[in-house]
């Protein structure tokens, strides 16, 4: 009886874990499934989906009375059989051309016939990237697979997408610009790509970076005969209306007539006469916002505007920009975000010259109707200082009372500083730790601003210690008693 259990036990377990590996394997497939449908989905309803050498189409229609239904396999000869009705040649044509052809021909030789065809799953293939480089590489694609996608994570610092060649298999070439497609959406300049195309990418000639007041900061590829009065118009979107071109800088990196490393200035007339710039050259055009005067902020401020976060324990030193005129007031209120629940804003100063002049902060911040004629100056440092939080501790320690605030500690630090348990009346290191919500605390948790430490009178010795007169006196109280009654009714 019990190998027979043992048998049927065996079974139980063995057809349990074949169920399991049924359907993790039908999981997988519905994935995979997924994914072919989604892929499909997409270029089905994409208008610019090219036939595919690999793609599966499923031809569905009723010949008189009797359903028909087969797959149908795109091979490299582009060649398509269409029952024995006709053969069509789908070199170059659309999903859609091919779809409207074929439906067609099936309607026009079995009418009322319900056509449909459909592309169940779209081809992938290879093509190949090579010239600068990182290294030559076959990369797996699909009909939708554009020219930017395909290249991204093959370029070196040196590679040009200004002329990109495109190498089709009957040996056809052609280039292309990203640059046209990325910055103004031409996408006949990143085309979708084909079955065995080769990807060739050239050195770049020259590329250069500009920043400051112009729309478009960044890095450009130049095209022979542009320079820097197309690096500003034509790239860089043109000047903002901050720009002080009387005072633009060149460095050079590269050595030419001018020093490797060499800060060049350059005057307003170097734009009309369009001033050749060579590889790594970075132009800045300064805004006149970089004339206006300066103050520092340091000490308890958020170095981002709206980081309020009460965690802070490092000054910060920010410099700012001013219209001269500016009083404080008008000043912090502009710059609330600098302040956060550890900033003293009512014991702030300000240092001028090496005076200090105290300023509260606080009045201007929150009073609406305070009004302040003490105006900036350049060089003010506007000093906010750290406002002093405690932490409580009271309970079975052996020095309760309130300790600075130190951030990322924990409840041990703070008894500590309390001189510790008292051991005769605190057992198992207890505690109970309320921060300033009055929520609870765990020990393993970092202590915050205000909250309060209760070391806990847990011990039973010290509590009988403490009672234990009592007790004696009163039991020796009733003892008497009881003894005075039993003499009394003796007699």
């Amino acid at each position: 009886m019990k190998k027979i259990l043992k048998v049927v036990l065996f079974l139980l377990i063995g057809s349990s874990l074949f169920a399991q590996t049924v359907e993790e394997e039908s999981f997988k497939g519905t994935i995979n499934m997924d994914l072919a449908n989604r892929t499909a989905q997409v270029a089905i309803s994409n208008p610019d989906y090219m036939v595919t050498s690999g793609d599966i189409y499923t031809l569905s229609y009723i010949a008189g009375t009797v359903p028909v239904s087969y797959s149908i396999l795109v091979d490299s000869s582009y060649k398509i059989k269409i029952s024995n009705l006709a053969t069509l040649d789908a070199t170059g044509k659309s999903y859609i051309t091919l779809k409207r052809q074929v439906e067609e021909i099936v309607s026009k030789n079995y009418p009322m016939s319900a056509v449909q065809f459909v592309l169940t799953q779209p081809s992938s293939f290879t093509v190949v990237v090579k010239g600068e480089v990182k290294s030559t590489q076959e990369v797996n694609v699909w009909a939708l697979s554009r020219l930017s996608s395909v290249i991204k994570g093959c370029e070196t610092a040196y590679s040009s997408t200004r002329d990109i060649t495109v190498i089709s298999t009957t040996g056809k070439k052609k280039s292309y610009d990203l640059f046209k497609a990325t910055r103004f959406g031409d996408l006949s300049q990143d085309p979708y790509l084909r079955p065995g195309d080769i990807i060739e990418i050239k050195r770049a000639d020259r590329k250069v970076s500009i920043g400051g007041a112009v729309e478009r900061p960044g890095t450009y590829e130049l095209l022979k005969g542009e320079n820097l009065k197309t690096l500003v118009s034509y790239y860089a979107n043109g000047l903002t209306v901050q720009a002080d071109t009387t005072r633009m800088e060149l460095s050079r990196r590269v050595g030419t007539e001018f020093k490797t490393g060499q800060k060049i200035y350059l005057d307003k007339n170097v734009m009309d006469e369009d001033f050749e710039l060579v590889y790594y050259d970075y132009v800045t055009i300064p805004s006149y916002e970089s004339l206006k005067p300066v103050v520092f902020v340091e000490g308890a401020v958020n170095v981002s505007a709206g980081d309020s976060g009460t965690q802070q324990d490092a000054s910060n030193r920010i410099p700012y920009r001013f219209e001269v005129g500016t009083n404080y007031a008008q000043f912090v209120r502009s710059n609330i975000g600098l302040f956060s629940a550890v900033s003293d804003t009512e014991n702030a100063y300000v240092i001028r010259k090496g005076e200090i002049i105290p300023l509260n902060v606080s009045e201007m911040l929150y009073d609406a109707n305070f009004y302040s004629d003490f105006e900036l100056e350049e060089n003010d440092i506007l000093r906010i200082p750290f406002k002093q939080l405690f932490v409580v501790v009271s309970g079975a320690v052996n020095q309760p009372g309130k300790y600075p605030y130190i951030p990322d500690r924990t409840y041990d630090y703070y008894v500590n500083l309390a001189g510790g348990f008292i051991k005769e009346k605190n057992r198992g290191d207890a505690v109970k730790i309320i921060d300033i919500n009055g929520e609870k605390v765990t020990k393993s948790e970092y202590i915050t601003p205000e909250s309060i430490i209760d070391a806990k009178s847990n011990s039973f010795l010290y509590f009988f210690n403490q009672y234990a007169p009592i007790l004696t006196t009163l039991l020796s109280v009733v003892g008497t008693t009881l003894s005075v009654l039993a003499v009394t009714q003796a007699k």
